[in-house]
């Protein structure tokens, strides 16, 4: 979680940002980046995005970075985001997300896990998860196309031949900006 000076500029002077990690070690860097950048209006939270520690109806934006791919349970995030969205609220977060199938191989990797790709939802699965928990105006704006070889090593620590799973996996997985509304009447 970053804070910086930049909080009062984006909510203004009578908007409120609340951090949400599940780690005592990340919630304890935030507040010690909040106290140098003297900012005040920002509240850090424990919890977890399957449970989001804050009343219904109680924020207008949720971003985040590459978490959503880390939850086992992505249609419980979808629908704790939009539990916690006010009316006409919105979801903006970047995320990696993927095109087509992919290799089994792939998608069993701890390492990979970790690294927000075996978690990635297909782009018309992600789509269709948000539009189950309520969202509408459904967005993905790719960011960047990853090739084959921007995990040439990664794959060959994994013992995966990165020339003979090009042909099933390159381009496959891009970052993209995903963005989804609450609908005004629930």
């Amino acid at each position: 979680m970053a804070v910086n000076q930049g909080v009062n500029q984006r909510v203004g002077p009578t908007g409120f940002v609340y951090g949400l990690d599940m780690t005592d070690e990340m919630l304890a860097l935030a507040r010690q980046n909040q106290r140098k950048a003297g900012v005040d209006n920002v509240e850090f939270l424990r919890g977890e995005i399957e449970a989001i520690p804050l009343p219904d109806d109680s924020v207008d934006v949720i971003i985040s970075n590459c978490v959503i791919n880390l939850s086992a349970d992505k249609d419980r995030v979808f629908a704790e985001a939009l539990r916690v969205l006010r009316p006409g609220g919105r979801l903006a977060v970047s995320d990696v997300v993927v095109r087509g199938e992919v290799p089994a191989q792939i998608r069993k990797s701890v390492e990979l896990w970790i690294g927000c790709v075996a978690g990635a939802l297909e782009e018309d699965e992600y789509r269709g998860k948000l539009g189950k928990a309520g969202f509408e105006a459904v967005g993905l704006e790719p960011t960047r196309i990853y090739r084959t070889e921007d995990a040439r090593e990664l794959l060959a620590r994994e013992g995966i031949d990165a020339a003979a799973i090009a042909p099933m996996v390159d381009g496959k997985f891009m970052s993209a900006f995903v963005r989804a509304r609450k609908p005004r009447a629930v």
